[in-house]
């Protein structure tokens, strides 16, 4: 959501603070549309209607409001906005009268894949002007009270291989905001038509991704081209690269064969590299069809850029947002 561009007349609603327990954490955001279409969201549905209640008087007075929402006690459960979770919420609804500074340095650190540092201002005395800015123009007051966040630019995905199974792949992963590039040397495949929800095709040859391709140490990749004359020559372009996620489809035998000639033809595979390669790709979940091989993919690959183990929730012993 904060990749797009909010527009004049929108209510922005910001979750600024959670004490207790909530299904978004701070820094979840909302943008309310004149037209009443919604982005984004700050709950698991249940607060969002009321949201759009205070937005509607938030877009006629132009004046910023603070909502709490308290679900500590076991009667909210019942007759409140039912939560369910035990916690105080604050939320910031301001409106978006024009467009914000900060809203065109975040689409061109975006545009850059750099870091954008907002705060939300949402609590001060008389006077204090409530409402979003970047951090560095936060003002020095300290009684003020501001929820600070680093918005990073979407996760980037390359997608090495445009057969059919890698199409709900690309599907997923851009419902997930995900940005995603698709790369094959093959014209017939790899088409805008197949692909539209790709934001790049790139058509190439392994041995041209390093210099044509921005992978960078945030960027995941996944090798997919069922042939083995281009997932060696990948593998070996893309092993040197320190990414956050590399990973390669197909039987384990396959992919120890593929280290093995890459060794046999002089490529050192160190053991950093064999540590960050994933294969076969994917979390154990039975997968058959491509649609769940792509959710096994995505599901190993969100699991790795949040740190954890793909275990069930029920067997976590610390808070799922901890």
């Amino acid at each position: 959501m904060m990749g797009s561009t909010p527009a004049g007349g929108g209510v922005l609603a910001t979750l600024v603070k959670v004490e207790g327990s909530s299904y978004r954490r701070p820094g979840a955001r909302m943008l309310l549309m004149p037209d009443g279409r919604r982005v984004g969201s700050i709950s698991g549905g249940c607060l969002e209607d009321d949201v759009v209640a205070h937005a509607r008087q938030v877009r006629v007075t132009g004046r910023p409001v603070e909502v709490t929402y308290d679900t500590t006690t076991e009667n909210d459960l019942v007759w409140g906005v039912g939560l369910g979770c035990h916690g105080v919420v604050h939320v910031l609804l301001e409106k978006l009268a024009s467009q914000p500074a900060w809203a065109d340095a975040l689409r061109e650190n975006i545009r850059r894949r750099a870091p954008t540092e907002l705060a939300t201002v949402w609590q001060g005395p008389e006077g204090t002007r409530l409402g979003t800015c970047l951090a560095a123009e936060l003002p020095r007051e300290p009684t003020i009270t501001a929820f600070r966040q680093i918005i990073l630019p979407p996760v980037a995905l390359f997608v090495f291989g445009a057969g059919d199974d890698a199409q709900p792949l690309v599907r997923f992963a851009t419902a997930l905001g995900w940005q995603v590039t698709v790369v094959d040397p093959r014209l017939a495949l790899a088409t805008p038509e197949r692909f539209s929800e790709a934001d790049t095709i790139v058509i190439a040859r392994p041995e041209e991704v390093s210099a044509r391709l921005a992978l960078g140490l945030d960027s995941l990749a996944v090798i997919m081209t069922h042939h083995y004359r281009h997932d060696l020559p990948l593998l070996r372009e893309l092993l040197p690269h320190p990414l956050a996620f590399l990973g390669l489809l197909g039987p384990r035998k396959r992919a120890e064969k593929i280290i093995s000639d890459l060794a046999a033809d002089g490529f050192a595979v160190t053991p950093e590299m064999r540590a960050r390669l994933h294969a076969p790709v994917g979390l154990d979940l039975g997968a058959n069809n491509a649609e769940e091989v792509a959710l096994a993919i995505l599901a190993e690959m969100q699991s790795v850029l949040a740190g954890r183990d793909g275990r069930p929730l029920r067997e976590r012993l610390r808070p799922i947002h901890g």
